[in-house]
Parts: structure tokens; C-alpha cells; sequence
């Protein structure tokens, strides 16, 4: 071999050594145990999303009766990267969602519900009614932990007052509205 390449893999190994020399002495000077009890816990508290919590069936009767199936469909649009609306439309990431309102949770065909949203429906004995949407539209995370739909939710009331709407329109028999004056007495 060259003497220069010696005298190279040589200064090589040598700085290696060092290296590894000062940073095994540097953990026996410097080394600290971790403490046997935390000295401060911090706890950060979730705030409430920005429309608030999910709204009992009462409100959600008067959001509907307030609510323009046009804008739903407008915001619509960000769920449409996901979901199909149209009768016998195909599943995409999301099942198709025509009909899914008072439709039993998980019972699409030919869609692979995540265990997380199996579980939440109860064997399909629940259903999508417009407070379980509503709720789960808010945050669905949240709502069904797990879950694999990524999207963040609809934090505004009146956003989600009017996909509901919209998806109660997607139906060739839409189930009846709930009303908003027998909700409140």
C-alpha cells in the first residue's frame, strides 16, 4: 500500500478514537440521573373546537331548519376527495354516501370499515341520524378514536347544519326533517 493512504487511514482511526475516548469520558463526568419525581407536570387542556360541542337533538333540529342545502353542497366539495354522493356512485378512500342519512353505520356494500368504526356502530344496529352526524361531523377523531377518516371536521354549526341537509337530499326518499318547533316545547 502507499504510504499516503497508511498515513490516511491512520489519522482516520486515530480521530475516531478520540472521539470515542471524550465522549465516553464525558458521560461519566456529566452524567445525571433522572429525578424520582417530577418537579412541575404540565397538563394542556384541549380547547373546544370553535362551533363548540355537538349539539343536542333539539338544537340540531333548529340548525337544520336554518340550514341551505346549496352551501352544504358546497362544502360538500371537501369531502368529495374522499366520497362519492351519486346513486350507485363507487366507494372511493370513504364509502359512497348517497342515502346515508338514517342508513345503519358500517352497512355500505362493498366497502372495508376501519375496527374503530365497526365497533362505534354496534354491529350496524346504529344508524346515521342527524344529531349522530352532526356529532360526528364536529370532529371525527374525536368521535369514533381510531377511526381512518383523516379529515379534521366541520368546527362551524352552520356548516355542518348544511352538509347534513345536503346529505339528507342525497336519497330517492329522503327521511322526514326533524322539527325544529317539537323540539323545543
Amino acid at each position: 500500500m502507499n504510504s499516503y493512504v497508511n498515513a490516511a487511514v491512520g489519522a482516520l482511526l486515530e480521530t475516531i478514537f478520540v472521539l470515542m475516548s471524550v465522549s465516553i469520558a464525558s458521560e461519566g463526568i456529566f452524567h445525571s440521573e433522572a429525578p424520582e419525581k417530577e418537579g412541575f407536570a404540565i397538563v394542556a387542556e384541549e380547547a373546544p373546537a370553535a362551533g363548540g360541542e355537538a349539539a343536542p337533538a333539539a338544537a340540531v333540529a333548529q340548525l337544520l331548519a336554518s340550514a341551505d342545502a346549496k352551501a352544504g353542497e358546497t362544502v360538500f366539495k371537501k369531502c368529495q376527495a374522499c366520497h362519492d354522493g351519486t346513486k350507485g356512485g363507487p366507494n372511493k378512500v370513504g364509502p359512497n354516501l348517497f342515502g346515508v342519512v338514517d342508513r345503519p353505520i358500517t352497512s355500505h356494500e362493498g366497502f372495508a370499515y376501519s375496527a374503530a368504526m365497526k365497533d362505534f356502530s354496534k354491529g350496524g344496529s346504529e344508524k346515521w341520524t342527524f344529531e349522530t352526524l352532526n356529532k360526528f361531523l364536529l370532529a371525527p377523531k374525536k368521535d369514533v378514536p381510531g377511526t381512518a377518516m383523516g379529515f379534521a371536521g366541520l368546527a362551524k354549526d352552520q356548516d355542518r347544519a348544511d352538509v347534513i341537509l345536503y346529505l339528507h337530499t342525497l336519497a330517492d326518499s329522503p327521511v322526514p326533517l326533524p322539527d325544529a318547533n317539537a323540539a323545543t316545547q
